[in-house]
């Protein structure tokens, strides 16, 4: 089954009592049993949820995955990965990652025994000094956020298999559309839903794919132990979102990429970063492992003058200042203040992310509004 096809229609079938074509929101924390123990699969709803399995198997088939987990934030799904590990573990995670990642790595779990490390993931000989008897997992995004950074998912996984360390990817700037990191190796994909899965901007969400099947039950049984499990409604406005996902995303792509040309070509940007660009250093590697470039990309003034950068963001119209991305509608995030803030600033520096950078998630919108906005907001 190709793509297009299997997110409109794997995972949901049409309601056995209705015939609704879509998957109702299955409003109930409990369910009525025959007997002790005899029932249709379904005791309480936060152990499991029709509307929520729909959506897993859904995501599943997407990712070429086995086994679908939701939870309730991206957070959420970090969470449950690094409850597998026990005090005096390692992660060996990438410099350029997403702030909340990092902050419930240092900030949560350095405190339950947990180590970490946080290196450039190009560099193949770094990557394996970094490993040692203790490492259990490799955490990579690729893009990364914010810098767009390629990483060369099977060649990691790779050298991570041959030590018996998990790698698991970080796919939300991607989506599944764009990348599988099961089939280039991986072990565990996480998504945050909430961006251009669910695609709308209404919902908050997470999930981990993955085929292993001990793995699988593991997880699961944290994500019932622990209950951070998302609600059916919002599974419900995921399964709506993900229908439209290969369209959104071919948009995604050709705005972003028309988007990252102008600000390529504008005098007064200093420095772009989209790996559909064919000056960026990763751009024959995201070729390889990606089937477009997506709809996330990055820039800076030239001048490096924060007031400038600060009243750029201020000036926009159409590109709404706020975090998260993935949505229909264009934003513009400045990281060092908002997704990444809560990463001390030297070493923010220290992977590259100054405080003047600007994110751009490049919606769906008319390309050319966003270029107009782009323009006034730059030189007015």
């Amino acid at each position: 089954m190709r793509f297009a096809t299997k997110a409109i229609h794997a995972g949901v079938e049409p309601d056995p009592s209705t015939g609704a074509i879509m998957t109702p929101i299955y409003q109930t924390s409990t369910y009525v049993q025959q007997a002790p123990g005899v029932h249709k699969g379904y005791e309480y709803s936060r152990t499991h949820n029709p509307t929520r399995t729909a959506l897993q198997n859904a995501l599943a088939a997407l990712e070429n995955a086995q086994h679908g987990i939701c939870y309730a934030s991206g957070l959420a799904a970090t969470d449950a990965l690094l409850k597998l590990f026990k005090p005096g573990d390692e992660i060996v995670a990438t410099n350029d990652l997403y702030g909340g990642t990092y902050r419930i790595f240092v900030r949560v779990f350095e405190d339950f025994g947990l180590k970490f490390k946080f290196i450039d993931l190009s560099d193949p000989a770094a990557v394996e000094t970094a490993f040692t008897e203790q490492t259990k997992m490799l955490w990579l995004e690729t893009p990364t956020n914010p810098l767009l950074r390629i990483l060369d998912i099977r060649s990691l996984a790779a050298q991570a298999r041959s030590r018996g360390i998990l790698t698991v990817v970080d796919n939300t700037f991607a989506s599944p559309y764009l990348q599988n990191p099961l089939d280039l190796g991986a072990d565990i994909v996480m998504h945050s839903v909430t961006k251009y899965l669910g695609g709308h901007s209404d919902t908050v969400m997470g999930a981990l794919m993955l085929n292993d099947d001990e793995l699988a039950a593991r997880l699961r049984f944290i994500q019932n132990a622990c209950g951070a499990v998302p609600g059916p409604q919002d599974c419900f406005l995921v399964l709506r979102g993900i229908k439209t996902l290969h369209i959104r995303m071919k948009q995604h792509c050709e705005n972003a990429r028309q988007v990252a040309e102008f600000l390529n070509n504008h005098p007064k940007v200093g420095k772009v970063y989209y790996p559909g660009l064919a000056t960026h250093p990763g751009h024959a590697l995201a070729a390889e492992q990606m089937r477009d470039f997506g709809g996330m990309l990055s820039f800076e003034l030239k001048g490096d003058d924060y007031e400038e950068a600060v009243r750029v963001m201020s000036s926009f119209k159409v590109f709404s200042l706020g975090e998260s991305l993935g949505g229909v509608e264009s934003l513009c995030t400045h990281p060092a203040s908002m997704t990444h803030a809560s990463i001390p600033k030297s070493e923010r520096e220290k992977s590259g992310l100054k405080d003047t950078l600007i994110r751009l998630s490049v919606g769906i919108e008319d390309v050319e509004d966003l270029i107009e906005d782009l323009t006034q907001a730059i030189e007015s």
